[in-house]
């Protein structure tokens, strides 16, 4: 028998709890949420291409839980001095974390769950992964503000001077851009991921977190200082700002592009914006002192059967007779 596979927009947003100690996960369709317990003050997220388990960054325990996102079992992985930061290759096979006080990343083996370190500029923050998966941007957050990139093959380094104490840095869907959320400056910088010449483009008192939408057409940057959220025309780099948040700091958009989930920290609630509008459209609460924001990919359903196939006519005269009926109805049908 054969089968199609339809997808749905059934996601979970997992949203990590600094003072909580948890992860919350919230039901994009509903807004049921549910929490996972792990390590002290956890900040970063990042979901496995698939889908199946959570990476959350554990500050102050050194350690990253990866939660399985069917079941919501726990393991718990030993890297660097407060790790904060964490991003997916786009093959699942590597985790990428940013280990603050180390001044290192720790590269983990999704599968064995085996650890390489990689050790970089002061302070390492913020970590994005280029769609090709062949180099990752780390934001590191002692002034004089640079982004260090990471050759993914080789672990060679490149860096590149941005403003002051960046934090939030997000590649755009075709590779072209890193857009990288400069807290001192009030400014996001934009590289060219070619040549590594930078723009600058002023958002918000103190930008922390960066989002691209699915489309590439928008940037979403939260203020943590403005109690804002910034909305930069990559094309343009024109800004819209969204005032009805509160202390932001994680953002992350759907897949389907039509939502941008905004982490407000200090009142303990997620606010959800229709990109369309720009407008506040649901506020969730959940625990305490949420910082951190990813987005499962749509879940399929269980496949469905197609149609059955008409049963094959072997007899000839069955076939004459059949084509002659359709014929004499065709013909009945245009002398009316």
């Amino acid at each position: 028998m054969l089968y199609c596979s339809i997808a749905t927009a059934t996601e979970y947003a997992y949203v990590t709890n600094f003072d909580g100690n948890t992860v919350s996960v919230i039901n994009t369709q509903t807004y049921e949420r549910s929490t996972v317990g792990v390590g002290n003050n956890p900040e970063g997220v990042a979901i496995t291409p698939d889908g199946k388990y959570a990476y959350i960054a554990n500050y102050s325990s050194g350690t990253v839980s990866v939660i399985d996102t069917k079941t919501h079992a726990v393991d718990t992985i030993t890297i660097g001095n407060n790790p904060i930061g964490v991003a997916i290759t786009p093959d699942g096979k590597y985790a990428y974390v940013t280990n603050f006080s180390a001044g290192t990343v720790s590269v983990i083996d999704t599968k064995a769950h085996a650890v390489d370190t990689i050790t970089i500029g002061n302070n390492p923050y913020g970590v994005a992964i280029t769609p090709d998966g062949y180099h990752a941007y780390v934001t590191n957050y002692k002034s004089p503000g640079t982004v260090s990139v990471i050759d993914t093959q080789t672990h060679a380094i490149n860096t590149v001077t941005v403003r002051p104490y960046p934090i939030g840095v997000a590649i755009t869907p075709d590779g072209k851009y890193a857009y990288v959320a400069n807290s001192g400056g009030n400014t996001v910088s934009v590289i060219n991921t070619q040549t590594y010449e930078r723009s600058t483009v002023g958002v918000g008192n103190s930008p922390y977190g960066v989002a691209i939408t699915p489309d590439g057409y928008h940037a979403y940057v939260t203020n943590s200082g403005a109690g804002t959220v910034s909305v930069i025309n990559t094309q343009t780099h024109a800004v819209d700002t969204i005032s009805a948040v509160n202390n932001p700091y994680g953002v992350a958009i759907t897949p389907n592009g039509y939502y941008a989930y905004v982490a407000n920290n200090n009142v303990d609630t997620v606010n959800i914006i229709t990109t369309q509008t720009n407008e506040v459209t649901a506020i969730v609460p959940i625990g305490n002192g949420p910082r951190g924001v990813a987005i499962t990919p749509p879940s399929p359903l269980p496949p469905s059967p197609l149609p059955p196939s008409p049963e094959p006519i072997s007899d000839s005269s069955k076939l004459m007779k059949t084509t002659q009926t359709y014929n004499n109805i065709f013909l009945q049908k245009s002398l009316r």
